[in-house]
């Protein structure tokens, strides 16, 4: 009769005799609610939810029982039974504890998805770090992971500053905890207080309701406040409040709110500098600079700059030496951002999974190179697999504009390849894909030089 009820309500039910079946419907599928009597034939009732427990951990169970004893009661709930209810009972009370228990059922769920998650991003973050500098950061971060205290993270622009509080982050005791992330730089001057600290309804024009700022969001873990050199001066001593104390109000609001909160705050500016120009409140400076972690920038530290390539591109692709030549060559202003964003062009770009200059941005040329002329008698003598230095020089070296040479040097070197343009392409001492581009440039087809073996 229960199961015909709650199947016209609208619930899926699905049926067993006894608690064997029971227990191999469970095996076949997953259910976010059992209801199990007490007395049945074979197993009872608080084997069979013994059982389901391991089966399914997220199950939620009802027992039902038409004897009611407060000790079977408390038994079935130690095995983890979720509600207990005595024969006989209203059938729309019995829904209303499914419902109750389905929704607890899908709450745990999410948890246990949402620590998933956690976990599988804690172990996502990890940085590149053989280099001495970068060593150094890394045995800090441990360091100060362990303590409650602020941290102050500095570097340049695209250092990795989020990555490093990450870090700390999940090294630290607030790791199950959330982290909240701010950048002061990223909002408009106005919105500022009310992201971090709340506000409530009516404190201003289109606060239609109460909101709570990110420090109450992070309650018990952890805030990183980045760009921290872009808070506006008005909020400086609020801020300073809320990391001495723990107390803060809401935008519009009288009434004081306490929070736990760990900040970590991130700047690439020198805030000391901004403390003496009087842009930053030299309290604040020296509450939020108890302990520093800088960064250097990527041109300082060496050879870290191969293992992040190596790791970015993970085998989908590899760097011709002309691209290796030019990205040893650059100082990478914007340093491991520039790096991996000028990578992620390059895969997109590159074909036959070989980079070359022409796939990396332009500001990573020379101005004038971002597309550089070929000299027939240069690449011929220094190509890889070019023929010997005394071979006949292709007739591009002579008089003429430099576009002359460069498509008098693809014409000679098709033809001598007799129209093959893979061989053409290792006489030029460029990859087939550059070689299709300046075909294409220089208006060329397969007539122009010869037949096309390729």
């Amino acid at each position: 009769m229960a199961a015909h009820f709650l199947s016209r309500r609208g619930h899926r039910v699905s049926q067993a005799a006894d608690g064997a079946a029971a227990l191999a419907a469970a095996r076949r599928a997953e259910f976010d609610v059992a209801v199990v009597d007490m007395n049945m034939p074979g197993l009872t009732g608080l084997e069979v939810l013994d059982r389901l427990r391991d089966l399914q951990p997220l199950l939620e169970t009802l027992i039902l029982t038409g004897q009611g004893t407060v000790e079977t009661a408390v038994q079935a709930m130690k095995l983890g039974a979720c509600d207990y209810l005595t024969k006989p009972f209203p059938l729309p009370d019995l829904e209303r504890r499914c419902r109750m228990a389905a929704g607890r059922r899908a709450i745990r769920k999410e948890n246990t998805q949402l620590k998933a998650l956690l976990a599988r991003d804690r172990t996502r973050t990890a940085v590149v770090a053989d280099s001495p500098p970068m060593r150094r950061v890394t045995a800090l971060v441990d360091r100060v992971a362990a303590t409650d205290h602020t941290v102050l993270i500095t570097g340049e622009s695209g250092t990795g500053k989020e990555v490093i509080a990450r870090m700390i982050h999940e090294r630290s005791p607030r790791a199950d905890r959330p982290l909240v992330t701010v950048n002061c730089a990223a909002l408009p001057e106005q919105l500022v207080e009310s992201e971090l600290f709340g506000h409530v309804k009516g404190a201003f024009t289109g606060a239609t309701s109460e909101q709570p700022g990110l420090f109450e969001v992070a309650d018990g873990g952890t805030l990183l406040i980045d760009e921290l050199g872009e808070l506006p001066p008005a909020l400086q001593p609020k801020l300073l409040r809320v990391l001495e104390d723990g107390s803060l109000r809401r935008v519009g609001s009288s009434t004081e709110r306490r929070v736990d909160v760990r900040v970590i705050a991130a700047t690439n500016r020198d805030l000391s500098a901004e403390v003496a120009a009087g842009r930053f409140r030299e309290d604040l400076f020296y509450r939020v600079n108890v302990l520093t972690v800088h960064l250097p920038p990527l041109r300082d530290r060496g050879d870290d700059l191969w293992r992040l390539v190596e790791t970015k591109l993970a085998g989908r692709a590899e760097l011709d030496p002309e691209a290796r030549a030019l990205m040893t060559g650059y100082a990478w202003p914007g340093n491991v951002r520039q790096l991996l964003n000028a990578l992620d062009r390059a895969l997109i770009l590159a074909d036959d999974g070989l980079i070359s200059p022409d796939d990396l941005p332009a500001e990573l040329h020379a101005p004038g190179t971002a597309e550089r002329p070929i000299d027939a008698a240069a690449t011929e003598a220094t190509a890889p697999g070019a023929p010997p230095a005394d071979a006949p020089v292709p007739p591009a070296a002579g008089g003429g504009t430099l576009a002359d040479r460069e498509r008098a040097a693809v014409v000679a070197a098709l033809r001598d390849a007799g129209g093959n343009k893979a061989e053409a392409a290792r006489r030029l001492g460029v990859h087939r894909r550059k070689l299709y581009r300046l075909i294409e440039r220089h208006g060329l087809t397969p007539e122009t030089p010869g037949p096309d073996a390729s």
